[in-house]
């Protein structure tokens, strides 16, 4: 099944994640199909990144799930509906 999630990346207490599309058996921080995007917890505005708005739309209608914290990431960020 194709889950829309976060993947950790950056050093030990500076972390950066990538928003991916990924197959839900993967691990967290294992293969990916494609990235979607960025969120930086450390910048106090605009802490989304190129964020590929239209294409994580098109992967929900065609059936993707997608994780708790990616979905409210989005919504503060006017990205979703």
């Amino acid at each position: 099944m194709l889950t829309i999630r976060m993947q950790r990346g950056g050093r030990t207490h500076k972390p950066i994640y990538t928003i991916v599309s990924t197959d839900s058996r993967n691990a967290r921080d294992g293969r990916f199909i494609e990235k979607l995007g960025q969120y930086n917890p450390h910048l106090a505005e605009n802490n989304l990144i190129d964020v590929k708005a239209d294409r994580i739309k098109t992967l929900l209608e065609g059936g993707a799930t997608i994780s708790d914290s990616v979905r409210t990431l989005l919504k503060k960020n006017k990205v979703l509906a």
